[in-house]
């Protein structure tokens, strides 16, 4: 029984892996003209692998009937909470809780007495000597049929079982799967605080990103306009105005492909949270840099173990495979049952008499051809099953843990390089200018410079980026993710 559910669990941590490993995944954009560094970019979540294939739960959801007709503003917890009320995932793993709950009730009901009625009003006629009864004597004629005649009979039964040790152990077990679907449904809230939380941080990511080119493109536009000034001038040779002209288009279209690419983004954290996809929606934080807080393994860890839905999740589904076995070598032992029933008979409704039956029964097995053996190695085999999955999992914390901390740093280190090499970068393009307008050198200097900034403010972008996404990592990493990415982000 608790195999049922351990495959809700376990749709859970897929769709989570799969679409954290999307989330981190950058691909580069195609076409990039030459000099820049491509841009890195949240791939989109669970992308569809043509119309069969099978769908990431946590990429979908089920928006509203109706949407509101005018813009809205979106918050990260705003976003969060919208995609707890939406999005697919969720409300997967509340169906899975129902089907637990509902085997729970059914488990128990073989505990609980049972009172059922029956009404039977019936009109026969009887062949005697169908039934092996030959009456004959000297001098009397006895009739071999019987009847027509009437009997009416109204009646309850009652059945209890009075002592089955199989039933009461099952009935355990299946408490303990519906406590793990509850905890596999918490698990799934998780996972959909992680993939909001990213794909809000990528629709910020992208519109820094547009900033950033938009200034790109301004300042190529300015150099292409003193190009061709100097170039009427006479002050410098026309192929500078060719070379700004080449860089300014080159600037434009990369500002175009980063708004498409916003607008994919931007589809797919509506996907996300519930939104209509006609639905405009304008995100109200920028999330910043922040340093993080001191943080260490040992704490994160023991937080961890402590928080993390789906360890519980395990932890009972361990339970209840202790408690199904217990159940399968139970089916040796007699069970006691006691059955019941009173109504009335007779000829009719009216003219009829009480009578009751009382029944104890104990019920043994003695040649059951191996299937009992049979049920206690498949229980056998499960819980073996769910404890090694427990501990593999206790590792896989182990290693979500030490793995976001790793990134993080990582990022830490990343941005304090990429913002000194910004500052570097302006320098350099500053004085290049200089040179240009001084006629000591070419433009060529000057469009280097500028990719060189470019590629600068791209790469700071991109590590602030990798430096909050790391952070949304670790929040589901040690468990409880919306009270956590408040914690790391700094109270987004």
């Amino acid at each position: 029984m608790p195999g049922i559910y351990k495959k809700g669990a376990d749709l859970v941590k897929i769709g989570a892996l799969s679409l954290f490993v999307c989330a981190l995944t950058a691909q580069a954009q195609p076409g990039a003209p030459a000099g820049r560094e491509p841009q890195p970019r949240m791939a989109p979540v669970a992308p569809q692998m043509g119309s069969t294939a099978a769908q990431n739960p946590f990429s979908g959801s089920v928006p509203p009937d109706e949407a509101p007709a005018t813009l809205i503003s979106l918050s990260l917890r705003d976003a969060i909470e919208r995609g707890l009320r939406s999005n697919l995932g969720v409300i997967e793993g509340g169906e899975t809780t129902r089907l637990a709950r509902a085997a729970r009730l059914r488990a128990r009901a073989a505990l609980r007495p049972s009172l059922t009625g029956r009404i039977a009003d019936t009109y026969e006629q009887v062949n005697l000597a169908a039934f092996g009864f030959h009456i004959s004597a000297p001098g009397f004629s006895i009739p071999q049929i019987v009847g027509p005649f009437n009997v009416f009979d109204a009646r309850a039964y009652f059945t209890q079982s009075v002592l089955d040790f199989t039933a009461i152990n099952n009935s355990r077990s299946a408490s303990e799967s519906e406590r793990a679907a509850q905890f596999s449904e918490r698990d799934a809230r998780d996972v959909v605080v992680q993939v909001v939380a990213a794909g809000y941080l990528t629709v910020l990511t992208d519109d820094a990103r547009i900033e950033e080119e938009q200034s790109e493109v301004n300042t190529a536009q300015a150099l292409y306009q003193r190009a061709v000034d100097m170039r009427n001038a006479g002050l410098s040779p026309a192929i500078d105005a060719l070379r700004a002209q080449v860089e300014l288009q080159s600037e434009q279209t990369r500002l175009r492909a980063l708004q498409n690419d916003r607008a994919k983004d931007a589809l797919a954290l509506a996907r996300l949270i519930g939104l209509p996809l006609e639905q405009s929606f304008v995100l109200t934080e920028k999330v910043p840099y922040e340093p993080s807080p001191a943080l260490t393994f040992d704490t994160l860890f023991d937080r961890a173990l402590k928080n993390r839905a789906d360890y519980q999740a395990a932890a009972a589904q361990v339970h209840a495979a202790e408690l199904a076995l217990t159940a399968a070598r139970d089916e040796r032992l007699p069970a006691v049952d006691l059955n019941s029933d009173y109504g009335t008979i007779g000829s009719s409704p009216v003219q009829n008499h009480g009578t009751f039956t009382l029944t104890g029964s104990v019920r043994f097995s003695i040649l059951d051809g191996g299937r009992i053996r049979a049920d206690i190695d498949q229980s056998s085999a499960e819980l073996a099953l769910r404890k090694s999955e427990a501990a593999d999992l206790r590792q896989r914390i182990d290693q979500d843990v030490r793995a976001a901390l790793l990134d993080l740093q990582s990022a830490a280190d990343q941005v304090a390089v990429a913002r000194s090499s910004v500052d570097l970068a302006h320098q350099a393009l500053t004085q290049a200018q200089d040179r240009f307008t001084a006629g000591v050198a070419d433009n060529i200097e000057v469009i280097e410079a500028q990719n060189a900034v470019a590629n600068a403010a791209t790469t700071y972008i991109s590590s602030v980026y990798a430096h909050n996404l790391a952070k949304v990592a670790l929040a589901r990493a040690v468990g409880a993710a919306d009270r956590s990415i408040a914690e790391f982000l700094g109270g987004k």
